[in-house]
């Protein structure tokens, strides 16, 4: 019964995605060619809402759903790592056309070929944590 909430989140999250064409490969290139500000408004209210739940959680100390503190750890100074990062995720999204919340939209939605992206995507991160203690962080 517990799991039900999170899968009603995720149908509610596939709906808003598909509704607002954030999944649309269509609006992904539009983006990454300066062409719309569709995305970029998207991506934008994500950020802003963002920034403002994260400041509520922090103002009222508020707790996670089993009842510890929620703690958010600083983030280490440094601008290259954020760079490098930035451009390989925007690489891979500007490739094939999807982020990591859309990819499973789409295959959700019918588009069996994002299978490949989100195996591909999956062991891209696996093998982030098998080298991660080897990179200049």
């Amino acid at each position: 019964m517990k799991s039900l909430r999170f899968i009603l989140a995720g149908i509610i999250f596939g709906i808003v995605m598909t509704k607002s064409e954030a999944i649309s490969w269509y609006r992904i290139q539009e983006m990454f060619r300066f062409q719309s500000f569709h995305m970029y408004g998207i991506i934008g209210t994500a950020v802003v809402l963002g920034v403002i739940a994260v400041a509520l959680i922090k103002k009222y100390r508020l707790r996670d759903f089993e009842g510890n503190p929620i703690v958010i750890a600083p983030k280490e100074k440094g601008i290259t790592r954020y760079l490098i990062g930035g451009t390989i995720f925007g690489l891979g999204w500007a490739l094939t056309g999807a982020c990591p919340g859309p990819m499973f939209v789409n295959l959700g939605y019918g588009f069996i070929s994002m299978g490949i992206v989100i195996i591909f995507a999956t062991l891209g991160t696996y093998l982030y944590g098998v080298v991660k203690d080897r990179l200049p962080h």
